[in-house]
This record gives structure tokens, C-alpha cells and sequence, in this order.
């Protein structure tokens, strides 16, 4: 127990900028309950989240606006890909999306989303044309590839919120943020900004991280295992790991180097059968629902099904083709 002095100074306390109490912000609990009833029954209830865009998701991982979400995995294991085939589906529904790829130029960015757009690994000139005319309105990009001051990564989050209308930001990600591996206070007051940014305008910012590299890539991480500060996982709302079955790659790797006839049938049937990934949301601070979902990716299109069973489908932008091409 700590015993607070009667010497103490209250009136050089309350004088003090940093430390007063506004007493504004003292509000009986009834202040909150038009909120509260929105949140049930209103616009932000969860019949109003945004879906991801995967059917097999719907109501158990949606997104809030105000939030943040980290988005972890093993480099190669697919998280960027995961997260721009999961802004098109946002794109497609209506939403307002910025990209802040700091690893890869916007053009490579946007050639990987032009390939899971059109569903194919090489899509036609006019196609391209048109996908980018149909962006228009739904996306925009930070136009910077390598390290961003975290001060003003704060400023661009702020920026497309309040003056653009955007509903998601991506940063791509949080190592080109400014703060060294282990500058593990940087790092926290850093995601501390945004959640507050994020809390202050409703904006959900989608944050990627990377993972400790462990023994082996055949085993799935978990949120222990993010990269950096260990508050970074308690600050943000939801951490969504995505992790991808090397091994499963590994043997049909060699299967293919097999002369068919060398081949068993129903082994390779069997490894189809085997989910390409694993989506598993760690944690979601104002939903109940933790959990896995499988994934099988089509490498052409960068797409993620959600059968073994399952075809691309493309975005349909036939009227900005038609007009390219007339």
C-alpha cells in the first residue's frame, strides 16, 4: 500500500497541462446509452461490419471500423498476398482502402492484385485497364517504397481518414516504420498511435508484422511469437496469423518430379485434399470467436479458396473493358 501525503500539492497538481483532469471528460454511465444501444441495433451494430470477402468467415471475423488489426506470419508464408486478396473482396463490397506498401513498389502491389482480379497469372492489357479505372474511388497508394518516420505514418493515417473518406489503411510493414528490431518502446508508443488514431476517426488500419523465425516452418506460430514488442499483440484489437503448410509444398514438389506412372493416385488426391494454409484469428478483443480456417491457394490468380474444390473468380469490370477496348 502507497499512502498519498496530505503535504502533497493538489492545486500545482491540477495546473499541471500534462498531468489535469478535464473535467469534461467526467460523464455519468447513462451518457453512453444511445451507444450502447447502437451497438446492438444500430449502424455499428455487427449486421453493419464489413465482411472479409471469404463466405467460410462471415460472422466469426468481420471488420470494425476504429480497430487495428496485426497481420503475422513466417516470411513467405503468404500474409500479404492473404491481405490484398482480402482489400479486393473489401474493394468489391463497396470499401475504401489505402495501401502503404513500404516493402514493394505500388507497381508490383498493384500487379499481384491485378492477378487475383482477373484470376489469371497473365491478365490481358485491356483487362489491366479496366481493373485499374474500376480502382478508382475504392483505392489509393502511398507512393513510397522503404522506411516512413513513425510520426509520419501517424500524420498519413489521420490524412486519408479525415480528408479522402478511406475505411482501411494496410501498412506493409511495421519494421519500415522507423523504429529499429529492438526498439521495443518505439515500437509500442508507435501502435499506441494508431490504435488511437484508429479509435478517434473509425478507421481500421491493418497492421503487418513478421514472426520469430522458430525450428522449423512446418510448425504454426502463434501470438507469442510476433516479432518486436511483446505489448504490441495487447494493444491492437484483433492479431490474424496466416500460415502456410510448407510441408504439404514440399511433397508436391516431389511428386512432380515423379514420372506419372511412379505416382500414387490417391496419395495425390489426398495431398489436394490438404489446405495450401491455415488463417487463424488469435485474437479478437470485442468478438468471442477465436479460431482456424483452411485455405488452398491458387498460385496463378494469388487467390485464396475456400475448398480444394473452389475456382477463381475475377472481378468483373466488363464495362471499364469495353470501353478500353471500343
Amino acid at each position: 500500500m502507497e499512502l498519498i501525503p496530505d503535504s502533497f500539492d493538489f492545486d500545482q497538481y491540477f495546473k499541471n497541462d500534462q498531468l489535469a483532469i478535464d473535467p469534461a471528460k467526467i460523464k455519468p454511465a447513462s451518457a453512453w446509452c444511445d451507444a450502447v444501444i447502437d451497438r446492438f441495433h444500430g449502424k455499428t451494430s455487427a449486421t453493419s461490419w464489413e465482411s472479409l470477402g471469404f463466405n467460410k468467415m462471415a460472422g466469426f471475423f468481420d471488420l470494425r471500423p476504429g480497430e487495428v488489426t496485426l497481420w503475422a506470419g513466417v516470411n513467405g508464408h503468404g500474409k500479404t498476398t492473404f491481405l490484398s486478396n482480402a482489400m479486393l473482396n473489401v474493394m468489391h463490397g463497396g470499401g475504401k482502402v489505402c495501401l502503404a506498401s513500404l516493402e514493394m513498389p505500388p507497381a508490383a502491389s498493384m500487379a499481384k492484385m491485378s492477378r487475383q482480379a482477373a484470376a489469371v497469372a497473365v491478365p490481358a492489357a485491356p483487362y489491366i485497364r479496366g481493373f485499374h479505372t474500376w480502382t478508382d474511388g475504392r483505392l489509393w497508394v502511398y507512393d513510397h517504397v522503404g522506411k516512413v518516420a513513425p510520426s509520419r505514418m501517424h500524420a498519413i493515417a489521420t490524412y486519408v481518414r479525415k480528408e479522402l473518406g478511406i475505411e482501411h489503411l494496410v501498412i506493409d510493414s511495421l519494421m519500415k516504420c522507423g523504429m529499429g528490431t529492438d526498439d521495443y518502446t518505439g515500437q509500442k508508443d508507435f501502435v499506441d498511435g494508431l490504435c488511437s488514431i484508429a479509435r478517434d476517426t473509425g478507421l481500421h488500419i491493418h497492421l503487418v508484422v513478421h514472426m520469430r523465425k522458430g525450428e522449423t516452418e512446418h510448425k504454426p506460430a502463434d501470438k507469442f511469437d510476433v516479432k518486436g514488442a511483446g505489448e504490441i499483440t495487447d494493444l491492437v484489437d484483433n492479431l490474424v496469423i496466416v500460415w502456410k503448410d510448407q510441408r504439404k509444398h514440399e511433397l508436391m514438389d516431389e511428386m512432380s518430379r515423379k514420372a506419372p506412372e511412379d505416382v500414387d493416385e490417391n496419395e495425390r488426391k489426398k495431398l489436394l485434399a490438404r489446405p495450401d494454409a491455415i488463417v487463424r484469428v488469435a485474437k479478437q478483443r470485442h468478438f468471442e470467436f477465436e479460431g482456424k480456417f483452411a485455405f488452398w491457394f491458387d498460385k496463378a490468380s494469388q487467390l485464396y479458396l475456400e475448398s480444394s474444390n473452389e475456382r477463381p473468380r475475377w472481378v468483373e469490370v466488363q464495362a471499364q473493358f469495353d470501353e478500353v477496348v471500343a
